[in-house]
Order: structure tokens, then C-alpha cells, then sequence
């Protein structure tokens, strides 16, 4: 890959004029200023002076004592997002002062050592790492931010705790500060820690301590036996989940430079793929000596959130894309994402067509979308894999597909994507307003419209993102916990429901890319722009973005500036400058070489452009410096 010369940022100018605004820019600016309002009333409601969210209650106690650091941070997760895309400096300053109340806060708690989780899974850390990727991105010169995200990362490098070099494993499925943190609870074996977990069945049906889950639940003694075989084959040794983690190093990478950190994302990816190699499907498991199976007697499913408890291909699928991702960002080598492939393709080859009506593990996700059509056919993969082979048919979940297809522009992604379209029951083009905590869901009348079948989907998408901020307000105002009190520790998923700050539209239609995969991924984001004149991320005051086409080598981007001031931008290829762009045409103009990541754009006021950017998926060194916003008069 080749590094650019940042001081030279070719500019083009806007020559068209706006006499009537598209709607859709509009649209896009109301949805900045509605949040701007919207985020200030969550902050006042739920949190304190120093930033910490408004809890009397105690984390740490009980069965499940080392869940919920991630709920803590996961109120804030978009809020450097909105600031990155345009929206005001106060969000990011708001972002990182409830960073530090709620790290203090926990750290009170015992749930933190050194500012870090003291030990947990990575479908659940990678959840709560979200909000300090977005701080790091926004403030890459931050010295605070970049020291601790070097010590974070060194945990999982050789010499850390974490990390066992000869074998090449994360030695634990809970890990973190404190190192590996071997099984499940720090008071007690005991299994069901709780009854929610009922649906998800036993994690290992084949032990001989397994018995019906209502017998275990009724049964301390038969619970602890079980709990004490799951502590031996489950909680030691490696599982696929923790290539989560690789996106903590790889962050510290990006802040740093430091080829260490690069390298141990492609020793520990390297891993993983050697443990595919010959087989059919990734495995979910290595032993504490690496070996697929180890502590289950041989049995490639059966890791901790694996392939066979609890939820089967979500984790394991986001973890191969998030690992392989960052291999491929690192090194330029699209190989790597065969191994995002591998588990998505797995399942899909033992897909059919079911009735949702026969399907009781429908998540509300899929709800709207089925909504009188509960008794038609539609295509559902196998989730899940045990003893008795695939099972738990169930919608594919559209992000992991989307996400994989926009990230490599590859053919192959998109005919995967293209496949679920064609096999879906539903209308894909439907924008439904709806709000899950991950703030995605509207992957499917995106993709459509990028593929030029959906042309209404951006005013309705904009729509859709402002009625969901409204309803998060109404249900602020409507909360009947005491503001003074707060939620007791079972009710801490209630601040994410209510976080009114939505990215998803923006993300979609500014940047050309999806929400962020929630389990731990890094941003990646299509296009970025930078306001020159205030020199900071995101768009101008005034102005509107629309990307229109993301080809693999040519990018469409609609630029509007509503208002009666000139505004300078810098657009740049990739949310860590790693693309290329070799030329850039506005409207109709002849082309204008680049040859680097960023194109300076000068907007006067009320006027337009449409830039068709052609360029390299990755051809460049990704960093997170930020480039050169000279405003030339």
C-alpha cells in the first residue's frame, strides 16, 4: 500500500445554483438539529454533574455478576458518531465526559481495573468498547486517548495476560485487565445463572450432568454439577468471539503506527484461519493448546457464544467479519475475508423456506417487515449447530451480509445479499420506523435503493430516523423511574431503549455505508468529510450529503448547501483515508486527478454538486490523522 502526500488536496468547486432545496436535504439537516436538542435532554435526565449515569444499585453481585459494564457504556455508543458526521462539538464533549463519569462509576464498582473491563466475553466488551472507538476516531491527537488505547491493546499482545504466543489462543472466553478470567462466575458454577436463558436450551446437551433446563433450574445441586462441567469445557481456552478484541489492537494501530499492534491482528487472525483450513465450516473453539476441540471431545461447535449456544451465527458471523476486516485493512489482502464468508455461506447452503407462524424465535426486528405475512414461505437459515446437526431455522440477519458486501464491493458479497432478496417474502423497499439498540434494521430498502430499485428511500428513511427521535423523547418524558433514583441492575438495558441520538439514516445516506456492526467492529465508513473552516470532522453547517452509488470503483455523492454562506469541505475516501481516489468529476466538468484520499470541495452558497469519485478500495495506509483543511480563498 502506498502513502499519499497530504499536502496536496485537489479542490473542485460547485457551480449549480438551488433555487428549491431537495427534499431530502432538508430532511438530512432537521434530522442534525432534532438530535441536537434530543441528545441534551437524555443527558440532563439521566446522568450527573461528573457524567455518570444515575444508578443507586450495585453491578458485580450474584450468579451473572460480571454482565453489565457494556450496558453502561452502550447509552452513549452513537454519540461520537453524530459529531463525526456534523453534529455539534458539544455531543463530542459530552461523549467523553460520560466516557470518564461511567468509567469512574464502574471502576467504584470493581468492574474495571485500569479503566478497563476486569473480564468478560467479546460479544459483550466489544458492545461496550463502541463509544471509545468513536471518542479515538473523533480526537485522534487526544494524548489521554491514545496512552490508554495502547495500554488497552497491550493487554492481548505477547507479554500481556491475555495472550498465550506459543499457541497462538486468547487464553479464556472471559478476558480483559485482570487477564484471563476462567469460567463463568466469580461465586458460583451454578447453571441457569438465570431464567431468561431458557430458550437458548443447554450449552452442552451432550454431558452426562445434562438433564431438561427446568430440572436444572429446579435443582441447585444438579445445577452446580452442570455449572462445573461447563467451567471445564467452556471457560478455558480460545473462542471465536474473541476476534473481537482484534479491533481493540487494531485501534491502537491507527492512533499509533505501531507495527506491533498490526502484527498481532494478523498473527491471531492467521490463527483462526489455519483452524478452517480443511474443514468445511469455522470452527468455534480452541483449547488451551490450540487444538479445534480440545476440552470438547473434539467437537468444532460448543465454544462459549459459538455455534451452538447461545445464539449461534450472529456472534459467530460478526466476529469473523470483525476479525477479518481488520486484517484486510492492515495488510491490503482481501484473502482474509473468505474467512467472513465461510460462516455466512455455510448456512445459507442449508437454507429453506419456512413459515414464520411456525417460527417462535422471531425477534422483533423481523416483526414489522412479516407483519400479515406470518404465513408465507420465506428463506431462514439454520442458526444453530449441535449433536443432532443444524438447527434453529431463523431470518439471516441482513447486516452481516450487507456489511461483508460494502466492505469488499466484491460480486460474490453482493449476489449473497442479492439471494436474500430474491428469497424473502417481504418488500424489501419498506422503511419501517423502528428501533432496536444496535440502531440498525434498515439494511434491506438501503441496499435496494443503492441498486436503483428504491428511489423514495431517502426522504423516508430521514423521516423514519426523525419520528424514531421523537418516540425516544415521548418515552424520556414517559419513564417512571425516579430521575433521582435511577433503574436497579435489571434494568439497565432501559437507557439504550431510550437514547434518542439515531446515526443509522445518516451513516446509510451521507457516507455510503451501514450502522456499525455492534459487537465490537470499527466505523466503517465509505466517504467522511471534514469542515475546513471550523477544522473538525463532519459536514458543514448548511450543508447535505446524499451518496447515491457505491460501486467498486466509482462513488456517486450529492452535495447541497442550503444556506446563503460559502462552506469548504474535505471529502476523504474511507474512514481512515485507505481508499484511493484517482480522479474526481463535478456534474458534467472534465475530470480532476487526485491520486490520494481527499478532495477539497468549495461550496458557495445555495448552490450544489455532484461528484462521481473514481477510485481503489484500500490502495492507501490507513490512519486516523486527520488531513490537511487549508481553506484556500
Amino acid at each position: 500500500m502506498t502513502a499519499f502526500d497530504a499536502s496536496r488536496v485537489p479542490e473542485v468547486r460547485a457551480s449549480r445554483g438551488l433555487t428549491t432545496p431537495p427534499r431530502w436535504a432538508v430532511l438530512e439537516r432537521e434530522l442534525f438539529a432534532v438530535q441536537d436538542k434530543a441528545w441534551r435532554i437524555f443527558s440532563d435526565r439521566y446522568t450527573e454533574d461528573d457524567g455518570r449515569l444515575v444508578f443507586r444499585d450495585r453491578l458485580g453481585e450474584g450468579l451473572d455478576g460480571r454482565d453489565g459494564v457494556d450496558d453502561f457504556y452502550e447509552a452513549f455508543f452513537n454519540w461520537p458518531t453524530l459529531y463525526l458526521l456534523g453534529g455539534s462539538a458539544d455531543v463530542l464533549a459530552a461523549a467523553r465526559r460520560h466516557w470518564r463519569g461511567v468509567t469512574a462509576q464502574l471502576t467504584g464498582m470493581g468492574m474495571l481495573v485500569d479503566e478497563f473491563e476486569r473480564g468478560y466475553d467479546w460479544f459483550h466488551q466489544g458492545e461496550g468498547m463502541l463509544l471509545f472507538y468513536g471518542l479515538c476516531l473523533a480526537s485522534p491527537g487526544d494524548g489521554e486517548l491514545r496512552e490508554l488505547a495502547g495500554r488497552f491493546a497491550d493487554l492481548y499482545l505477547p507479554g500481556g495476560p491475555n495472550y498465550d504466543p506459543e499457541h497462538r489462543i486468547i487464553r479464556a472466553p472471559h478476558n480483559g485487565a485482570a487477564g484471563p478470567r476462567w469460567g463463568f462466575s466469580d461465586h458460583d458454577v451454578y447453571f441457569p445463572w438465570s431464567l431468561a436463558l431458557r430458550p437458548y436450551g443447554l450449552p452442552l446437551d451432550w454431558i452426562d450432568e445434562a438433564v431438561p433446563f427446568d430440572d436444572l433450574a429446579a435443582d441447585p445441586a444438579r445445577a452446580r454439577a452442570y455449572g462445573r462441567v461447563m467451567w471445564e469445557r467452556m471457560g478455558r481456552g480460545d473462542t471465536i468471539v474473541n476476534l473481537c478484541a482484534t479491533s481493540l489492537v487494531t485501534n491502537a494501530y491507527l492512533l499509533g503506527g505501531e507495527s506491533r499492534h498490526a502484527d498481532w491482528v494478523v498473527e491471531y487472525v492467521d490463527a483462526w484461519r489455519r483452524r478452517l483450513d480443511g474443514r468445511d465450516v469455522v470452527p468455534d473453539n480452541a483449547g488451551l493448546h490450540g487444538v479445534v476441540g480440545e476440552h470438547l471431545d473434539g467437537r468444532w461447535y460448543g465454544g462459549h457464544y459459538g455455534w451452538s449456544w447461545p445464539h449461534g451465527l450472529p456472534p459467530v458471523g460478526t466476529a469473523a467479519i470483525v476479525g477479518a476486516a481488520n486484517a484486510t485493512l492492515l495488510t491490503g489482502d482481501a484473502s482474509y475475508l473468505d474467512l467472513a464468508r465461510n460462516p455466512l455461506d455455510v448456512v445459507l447452503g442449508r437454507a429453506e423456506r419456512r413459515r414464520p407462524a411456525d417460527v417462535p424465535t422471531i425477534t422483533k426486528r423481523w416483526r414489522p417487515h412479516l407483519r400479515g405475512l406470518e404465513h408465507e414461505p420465506t428463506l431462514m437459515a439454520p442458526m444453530r449447530r449441535d449433536d443432532s446437526g443444524w438447527f434453529d431455522h431463523n431470518i439471516m440477519p441482513t447486516q452481516l451480509p450487507v456489511a461483508l458486501w460494502q466492505f469488499s464491493r466484491a460480486a460474490a458479497d453482493r449476489e449473497r445479499v442479492d439471494r436474500l432478496r430474491e428469497e424473502a417474502s417481504w418488500d424489501w423497499t419498506a422503511v419501517h420506523t423502528q428501533r432496536t439498540k444496535e440502531e440498525s434494521g434498515h439494511e434491506e430498502p438501503w441496499y435496494e435503493y443503492l441498486a436503483g430499485r428504491n428511489p423514495g428511500f431517502p426522504e423516508r428513511m430521514l423521516r423514519s430516523a426523525i419520528d424514531t427521535c421523537a418516540q425516544r423523547l415521548e418515552s424520556i418524558a414517559a419513564d417512571p423511574v425516579d430521575p433521582a433514583v435511577g433503574p436497579d441492575a435489571f434494568g439497565i438495558h432501559d437507557w439504550q431503549d431510550r437514547n434518542p441520538v439515531v446515526t443509522e439514516a445518516l451513516l446509510q445516506l451521507t457516507t455510503g455505508s451501514p450502522q456499525v456492526l455492534y459487537n465490537g467492529a470499527l466505523a466503517q465508513m465509505h466517504l467522511r468529510y471534514f469542515d475546513a473552516e471550523e477544522r473538525r470532522p463532519g459536514l458543514p453547517a448548511d450543508v447535505a450529503a446524499l451518496v447515491t452509488s457505491i460501486d467498486a470503483e466509482h462513488t456517486v455523492v450529492e452535495l447541497a448547501n442550503l444556506g446563503q454562506a460559502p462552506r469548504s469541505l474535505v471529502v476523504q475516501a474511507g474512514t481512515f483515508a485507505e481508499h484511493v481516489i484517482h480522479e474526481v468529476r463535478a456534474d458534467d466538468e472534465p475530470p480532476t486527478p487526485v491520486e490520494g484520499p481527499h478532495v477539497h470541495v468549495r461550496l458557495p452558497g445555495s448552490t450544489h454538486v455532484r461528484l462521481t469519485l473514481t477510485m481503489t478500495l484500500r490502495g492507501g495506509t490507513p490512519t486516523y490523522e486527520t488531513p490537511p483543511m487549508e481553506v484556500r480563498r
